[in-house]
């Protein structure tokens, strides 16, 4: 149904202003070296941006995601939900596979709007080659065709499809759960926030070592000669020059990050639905939610 869309939409909007300085700080400590780091962890990288770049480096690449994210957050909904209304009797199981379908066919749009957000993110201040994510899609477009504006496809969709399948099972979970804990089965917008925000950090914390090495492949080349060969190659020379501790590279920012933006994105979504009039009949537990 429409409604799913537009409360995408909104939740989308939501997200994207809340968690886009962390998103930066994330692909910040992603990219820097252990060997000789520039920061010395998130603190750190959130000041070091706002002093050399102004509070406005935290929001490099906005562009992108505001525009991308939304209409991405549009489509996940909008097919979570239209797919959840095929499921006469909804389960965990059939959130796990609304989920994977939505991240699935979201990637395909995901991966260039991630890969300019990305190259306007890693770019210093005084060596900037792209004026901002839209900019950056076009360059790259021009100077690599179509197929370089998927550079990392795969692993954005290796990422999204199950991310996104445990992202809704791990909300109607929680809210399954905090719902049960209320005299009356009741779940409020407290409750919708917990819910949340705690989906959204289940859900990296399951998908997060695909999402470093796709950020170095993203990133691969813009200081000259690539680096990596592909999807083996990026995690076998990672793993080799920096440990294991690799695959949780700027883990912190990124739930530090997760909470707020899916608190905001799940219940401006939710409560979007209720002021369209909407049943939530593609949830076991959103028959007992309330604003």
């Amino acid at each position: 149904m429409a409604a799913d869309f537009i409360a995408g939409t909104i939740g989308g909007a939501a997200g994207v202003l809340v968690g886009h300085p962390f998103d930066t700080v994330k692909v910040r400590l992603q990219m820097q070296s252990s060997l000789a780091p520039k920061y010395n962890g998130i603190i750190h990288c959130f000041v070091t941006i706002a002093k050399q770049e102004t509070v406005f480096g935290l929001f490099k690449g906005m562009a992108s995601p505001l525009l991308g994210l939304t209409f991405i957050n549009t489509i996940v909904f909008g097919v979570q939900g239209n797919i959840m209304r095929r499921f006469e009797e909804p389960t965990l199981f059939s959130h796990f596979l609304a989920g994977a379908t939505a991240g699935a066919v979201q990637s395909t749009i995901a991966g260039p709007m991630e890969l300019a957000k990305t190259r306007v993110q890693v770019q210093r201040k005084g060596t900037a080659r792209y004026h901002g994510s839209l900019d950056a899609i076009y360059k790259i477009y021009k100077s690599e065709g179509l197929r370089g504006c998927y550079r990392g496809f795969a692993l954005t969709a290796m990422r999204d499809t199950p991310g996104f399948a445990v992202y809704f099972m791990a909300y109607e979970f929680y809210c399954s759960h905090l719902a049960n804990l209320h005299p009356q089965g009741q779940i409020g917008v407290l409750g919708l926030l917990t819910a949340g925000g705690l989906s959204g950090m289940t859900s990296w914390v399951m998908a997060y070592n695909l999402d470093v090495m796709k950020t170095r492949i993203q990133a691969d080349g813009m200081e000259g000669k690539n680096k990596y060969n592909g999807i083996i190659d990026v995690f076998r020379k990672s793993y080799r020059a920096e440990g294991i501790s690799v695959m949780t590279k700027g883990l912190g920012a990124t739930l530090l990050r997760a909470f707020p933006v899916n608190a905001a994105t799940f219940t401006g979504a939710t409560l979007t639905l209720q002021l369209l009039g909407q049943t939530n009949n593609n949830s076991s537990s959103n028959g007992k939610r309330e604003s």
